[in-house]
This record gives structure tokens, sequence and C-alpha cells, in this order.
């Protein structure tokens, strides 16, 4: 399967990575060790030994380097080989290490899969809202034997909240939602509402709205390559105005492949601090609910699909098209565009028949 590789995937949660950690992650069928300097900063290796290939994340962290398990090799985060405790000490000018650039920004690791001369920390999509400093971030993960464009789809089509999450996420009035999508360059935002609905008492408590009410409802999602999302979702009673809130809970969900049929998923409930101390348990119990919607029943059903799937590519199975699929018909739209280009941009050029 191909991958779009010149762009930010999230590789872990800034957690998941400790100052004295050697820590492992495949991204695009690729390992990778990460670790942190001296100053705290995180760094991604391949998860390779180029003498004899042997797991450097097995290894020991020495500060601003890695040593390697099996004959001491050390590499600094460059992937540079500065240590040879062997003969002479002369260190093999192919003892190099692949380096990604890494990033640490909104509670989340980032890294770039591609040419290191295209790696901008500006093209990282806008999850200010993940800013530990002003928000309190309520984090989760999840490992899905799913592709990851599935997990898209399931994010940008929220129609089928109804239906999989009836007693959580789901109300009557969600098949009847007015949709709009829209796309700015690369950047895909879907629009859904609802009216006059009525939602789970899960949700009247969530948004601390009296129970059974009707209410009118928003499902805002904003998509940027290759699989970040963030959830715009709220409710107020029914005919009244809906306003911007800066404090109002936000809902992040990240994805990243692992391979072409398994998925890294980062989902998070954050809200600003300036709420008050009682919005951190506001937004653990957010989260905390989501773990029945997300874990057992989106994650078996995306597995489901997965297995039915198999390796056949999703267009060639010729799947039928509703309306509700227009954000996420789009989202995959621009990726598959992108994917091909870069491709079209790595292919060799060959030398024209004489």
């Amino acid at each position: 399967m191909a991958f779009l590789r010149n762009c930010w995937y999230v590789a872990a949660w800034d957690h998941e990575v400790g100052k004295d950690d050697l820590f492992r992650r495949t991204l695009l069928n690729e390992a990778l060790m990460f670790f942190r300097d001296t100053a705290g900063l995180p760094h991604a290796l391949l998860d390779r030994c180029p003498h004899r290939f042997a797991p450097l994340s097995k290894g020991t962290h020495t500060g601003d380097c890695v040593r390697c398990p099996y004959h001491g090799l050390e590499f600094d985060a460059s992937g540079a080989c500065v240590h040879n405790p062997h003969g002479n000490g002369v260190i093999p000018k192919a003892a190099v290490v692949r380096a990604y650039p890494t990033v640490e920004r909104y509670s989340v690791i980032w890294v770039w899969m591609g040419d290191k001369d295209k790696a901008d920390p500006d093209l990282i999509p806008d999850f200010s809202c993940m800013d530990p400093a002003r928000n309190y971030v309520g984090k989760r993960y999840l490992h899905v034997h799913a592709n990851y464009v599935l997990e898209t789809d399931n994010i940008l089509d929220l129609s089928h909240i109804e239906f999989l999450h009836p007693g959580t996420l789901g109300s009557p009035g969600v098949k009847q939602a007015v949709t709009k999508v829209e796309q700015q360059g690369n950047q895909v935002t879907i629009y859904r509402s609802t009216s006059n609905d009525r939602m789970s008492p899960f949700l009247y408590d969530a948004m601390g709205l009296p129970q059974g009410i009707a209410v009118d409802r928003w499902f805002d999602v904003r998509w940027n390559t290759p699989a970040c999302m963030l959830l715009d979702a709220g409710a107020t009673p029914t005919g009244q105005p809906r306003e911007h809130n800066p404090e109002a809970p936000m809902f992040p969900h990240l994805f990243s492949p692992e391979t072409g049929s398994s998925t890294h998923y980062w989902y998070a409930t954050t809200m600003a601090r300036s709420v008050g101390p009682h919005a951190e348990a506001i937004v653990e119990s957010i989260v905390a609910g989501a773990k029945q919607p997300f874990e057992l029943e989106d994650l078996p059903m995306l597995e489901a699909q997965q297995a039915a799937i198999g390796d056949r590519d999703f267009w060639a199975m010729n799947p039928v098209l509703l309306a509700t699929d227009a954000g996420a018909i789009r989202a995959r739209r621009v990726l598959d565009k992108l994917i091909a280009e870069e491709q079209a941009c790595a292919a060799p050029v060959l030398a024209p028949d004489l």
C-alpha cells in the first residue's frame, strides 16, 4: 500500500516517550525508535543498527545518544555513529542510521516520514486546543486492526452514530441531518446539524443540559492530511442560537498507519483552563465515557470491515455511495491525489530510446 510521505504524522502522545526511554513504534511499515536528549527534545531513528540490524530500541539510552545492544556502536540524534568500541575505533562511513525530523507540539510528538528538506513545522495542523498550558487534555490511545482511511471515513461520516451508538452518541435525528462540505486547499471540513433532536442521557450530562429537552445539535469535523481530525460537537436547546464558545470541549481524533491494515489511534477531549479547575474532571468524565462507543462499538466494526475488505483496493470494490459519504469521499480524493503526485515526482526518469 502506498502512503503519503511528505506530511507530519502523529507518532505518540508526549508522555509516551519518557526522558530515559527508548520507545519503539511502527509507522508506515517502518519500525522507528524514539528517545529524548538531555534537553528533553524528542528524536526518531530507524530502529535498526546498520551493522547487524539489531533493534536499537533494545539498547541503552546514553544521554544524547543510543548504544546498540549487540556490539555497542553508539549513534547520536542525527543518526551518525559517534563511537565504535572495536579495534582502533575507526567509524565506517556507512555506519549511519536514518533519522526522521521530529517536533513536539500540542501534547503530541509528530514525525516526518518523507524528504527531510521538506519538513516544515509550520505544516503541522492547528491542534492548539491540546496545548496543555492553556487547556485540560484527556488522552487515550487505541491500536486498531484496520486501515487508517477507514478510521477517517468513520469520523467524517457521523451518520453512523444513530445506528452503531444508539445508547451513547446517537440520536433519532442524525439521519435527517443537514450537511455541507467545504474544501480549502487540502483541508476538508464537513458541517452536520440536526434540529429538535433528543440525545442519550450521557450526552445531556456531558453538555450540561437538562435531561430530555429538545436540542439542536452540530457535528463539525475538520480533516487534515493524512488523517488528523478535529471534531467540534455540541447542542443547544432547540431554537436557541449557536454561538462560538472558545471554552467549549473539543474532540481531536488522530490516526497514523502502522501498516496497510493496522492503525494507531489517539483521541482526546479538551477544555480551556479558564473554565476553572472543575473542567479537568469534566474532560476526564467525557473521555472515559467514550470508551463504550470507541472501543466496544467502533473498534470491532472497523476491524470487521477490514476483515471483509482484506487486501482488495477500496475503489476496485465499487462501494455504494450515499449522500452522507460526501466529506469522507472528498478527503479520500484529496489523499489519493497527493499520493499519486508524490509518487509521480519520485518516479525515475527514463532515458529516451535511441
